[in-house]
């Protein structure tokens, strides 16, 4: 006997209502959108940390801290008015949005993040001692730990479950939050230490995506859910003037109170709502699993039974579509870095313009690249799922697209940007296109391997760690005597062929195929003596798969 729907719990009748792949997105993009939340707040908290004007005397923590009276203000905010430091919050956006990509950046460029806060006068609370040298130390240690966990996360995720390593490490990072007003006042050593674990726990959090997707998402809406991890932009637009409100009205020790409270109770509903594949959820619809299972089922070698127990690092390290996705992803995000730290910079050197004035300007890039990144997936899964393109036309197309076409942008601003107005158009223009990547090369890993999806996300995410630090020093290296627009036409011609590389070994080597090594027994259809144009890609779903659709 069916029961009613009264008879029914909550649960099972929300269940009825919401898939759970639909609860999934969801999670992904409040997780991403927290998970970069929990990686800035130092950065915005900082500038009221420390007590202006001091000496720069060696790293130690002999100095006790110094207090501030309760009633010391803003001289920017008058009558009450906390506008001036949301306009600050959301100024310092282009500086430090670059970190939603895959967070990583060097210690000078996030130092020059706090740039746009340092001329307010903080409020109250404890302030510390800590000079430039110390307060850069501990924003760059962070990505000590970032780089080291990259590759192992990923394949941790392959191994264990994305669940418990992309919960376990939000978890970890909220509680480090938490203890952070702690350890600033233990010891300068104690803040180090809890930004290298940071980092540690958050640099494992973006491979371990690709293999939950694996998982739960059938490979026509692969796009789409690797889109939801572009969520961290908008973090970029929330995060900011939140914790300047929160400076200004209840001191500094809020930030690390308010957000490692919402990254605890995100991690509690992780674990109550997700879990690692549909066989494992006691609240999925028979339905729901029967078509996400025969729907992955369709991408030969991804079966349960199928899967090798050892990870083939020879074949890996030497396929041609593996190092397209590493390679490209790297000069895409090394683009991606130096437009973002050093437009502000750029704007100010050359045109005498503030562009940190406006929070609009500074914000509109990332709301830009989050909406094409889930315009261009939704659109290269219907390409796919229609079988309009295959799945080696429509990755190449939306990385040409999103990677090459920023090139092109970039030569145009060598020959004509010598005036404010083009130069912020063509910065915008860029970083926007750049969200098509979601379509593109990002979510490939999951066509050739996704067995192996979280290796070859670690992969790639290492090397454009390493590229983060290295567009730093180069824009210091060629601007740091002569910052006129003939010197910097240099760098932007270095952009276009970083940029244009990208695209071009894309697609050169780039592929939609799944690699043979990718499953432990050959399917029928592999045989390394055809070519590739011979291999089947991820097909379109049956007429009978999307009527089982829930």
């Amino acid at each position: 006997m069916t029961p009613t729907e009264s008879e029914k719990g909550f649960a099972s009748r929300m269940s009825d209502r919401v898939s759970c792949r639909q609860v999934l997105n969801l999670m992904v993009i409040l997780g991403f959108m927290f998970n970069y939340m929990l990686r800035v707040n130092l950065t915005i908290a900082i500038v009221d940390m420390v007590a202006p004007s001091l000496p720069t005397p060696p790293l130690t923590d002999d100095i006790p801290p110094y207090n501030i009276p309760p009633n010391a203000s803003l001289p920017d905010i008058t009558n009450g008015n906390t506008s001036s430091i949301i306009d600050y919050g959301n100024a310092t956006i282009e500086h430090l949005g670059h970190i939603m990509e895959n967070g990583s950046t060097s210690s000078l460029e996030m130092h020059n993040a706090t740039s746009s806060f340092e001329n307010v006068l903080t409020t109250s609370g404890t302030k510390y001692h800590w000079n430039k040298y110390e307060q850069n130390y501990i924003l760059g240690c962070f990505f000590w730990g970032y780089v080291l966990t990259e590759l192992p996360g990923g394949r941790l995720a392959e191994v264990i479950g994305a669940r418990r390593v992309f919960g376990y490490s939000m978890l970890a990072a909220s509680l480090i939050t938490l203890l952070t007003p702690v350890a600033c006042d233990l010891s300068i050593y104690a803040v180090i230490l809890l930004r290298i674990l940071l980092g540690l726990f958050l640099g494992a959090t973006w491979p371990a995506m690709p293999p939950m997707a694996a998982k739960w998402i059938p490979p026509m809406e692969r796009s789409k859910f690797i889109a939801n991890m572009m969520a961290s932009s908008l973090g970029a637009a929330i995060t900011m003037p939140v914790c300047g409100f929160l400076i200004y009205n209840l001191g500094w020790p809020s930030v690390f109170y308010l957000t490692g409270v919402i990254g605890l109770l995100w991690s509690i509903v992780w674990f109550l709502v997700i879990f690692d594949s549909p066989a494992e959820h006691p609240r999925i619809t028979a339905e729901e699993r029967e078509f996400i299972e025969n729907s992955i089922e369709q991408t030969a070698g991804c079966g349960i039974n199928s899967k090798p127990s050892r990870i083939p690092w020879g074949q890996i390290l030497t396929s041609g579509p593996v190092w397209a996705i590493v390679i490209t992803h790297g000069c895409s995000v090394f683009g991606y870095f130096t437009v973002v730290n050093q437009l502000p910079t750029y704007m100010k050197d050359v045109f005498k313009f503030n562009i940190k004035s406006n929070g609009l300007l500074s914000s509109l890039p990332y709301f830009g690249k989050y909406i094409m990144a889930v315009l261009a997936s939704w659109l290269a899964d219907y390409l796919r799922r229609t079988g309009k393109l295959s799945t080696t036309a429509t990755r190449k197309i939306f990385t040409t697209f999103a990677v090459f076409l920023p090139g092109l942008l970039m030569i145009a601003q060598a020959q004509l940007g010598m005036t404010a107005t083009f130069s912020v158009v063509i910065f915008t223009c860029a970083l926007t296109i750049n969200g098509a990547v979601t379509a593109g090369y990002l979510a490939n890993g999951l066509d050739i391997a996704p067995n192996f999806s979280g290796t070859i996300f670690g992969m790639a995410n290492t090397l454009s760690s390493i590229g983060g630090f290295m567009s730093a020093f180069m824009v210091a290296a060629l601007t740091n005597e002569d910052n006129s627009f003939g010197q910097w036409k240099f760098v932007f011609w270095i952009l276009a062929a970083i940029y244009c590389f990208g695209g071009y070994n894309y697609l050169m080597l780039g592929s939609g195929l799944l690699q043979p090594w990718n499953s432990v027994q050959p399917q029928p259809w592999v045989n390394n003596d055809k070519p590739d144009d011979e291999l089947p890609e991820s097909v379109p779903l049956t007429a009978q798969d999307k009527q089982a659709v829930p």
